[in-house]
């Protein structure tokens, strides 16, 4: 992993290969995750706090956008390393404690051959399957979280998952998407994130997000932030096209 990456004065990428992390510096000396990264990916994460200066005890949320791999992958491992708090979207919950099977993603013909792809490199990697973790805190739509400096505005974007959430924060004017939005390479196009279990529910979820007037800055899980012209880059966004 590459050193940590100021988005603004609060808020770091982790960045990683394969599904980025963001640590929220929080108003009582303390830090939240926003999602965990694969299996394994705990010591890199603590590694990139304390270049930040945090030490482990200092994490007092980790907060997950949805089930899968690349996002609660470290949850359990961090909780024993820091002792934080999850919270999740509710109907994530019983996923991510590891109570309830994962739904299968619908693939499109373009989807197909990429999660083919990724499976193929995360098996060769020798990746294990996430360990379960308890959920503290079970998100819904309009929520807000404590303890951020800020008002946190918890959004239920369903299709990706069935419960996956995204975090708004219009004091600071920048979005936690989770993998509905991603964007290319150079960060100029937003995308529909693929693998899906309801095409239509996270076209409809990434509208939404996309006309939400208090953003300037989206942090996505995947490709490059958004942190200029995020307004007209999401407006200029196709979903429904995307990955046909």
């Amino acid at each position: 992993m590459d050193a940590p990456i100021e988005i603004t004065p609060t808020v770091w990428q982790l960045p990683f290969p394969v599904g980025h992390v963001y640590a929220v510096a929080l108003p009582d000396d303390g830090y939240a995750l926003v999602d965990t990264g694969l299996p394994g990916s705990a010591p890199a994460i603590l590694d990139a706090l304390a270049a930040l200066g945090a030490r482990p005890d200092q994490v007092r949320q980790i907060v997950l956008t949805h089930y899968h791999l690349d996002h609660m992958g470290s949850a359990a491992d961090l909780v024993e390393a820091t002792g934080a708090r999850v919270l999740a979207g509710a109907l994530e919950a019983p996923y991510i404690r590891g109570t309830t099977p994962e739904p299968t993603p619908v693939l499109t013909p373009a989807e197909r051959s990429l999660h083919e792809g990724i499976t193929a490199q995360l098996e060769a990697a020798g990746t294990p399957p996430p360990r379960p973790a308890e959920v503290d805190t079970v998100l819904h739509d309009g929520d807000t979280l404590d303890g951020w400096g800020e008002p946190v505005r918890v959004l239920h974007v369903p299709g990706h998952t069935p419960g996956g959430i995204a975090l708004h924060l219009p004091e600071s004017r920048l979005l936690f998407p989770g993998d509905l939005i991603g964007t290319d390479p150079d960060g100029r196009r937003a995308v529909l994130g693929p693998f899906n279990v309801a095409r239509e529910q996270a076209v409809a979820s990434f509208r939404r997000l996309a006309a939400l007037d208090d953003v300037d800055t989206v942090c996505v899980p995947h490709g490059v932030p958004l942190r200029t012209g995020a307004r007209d880059i999401l407006a200029a966004a196709t979903p429904d096209t995307d990955w046909r």
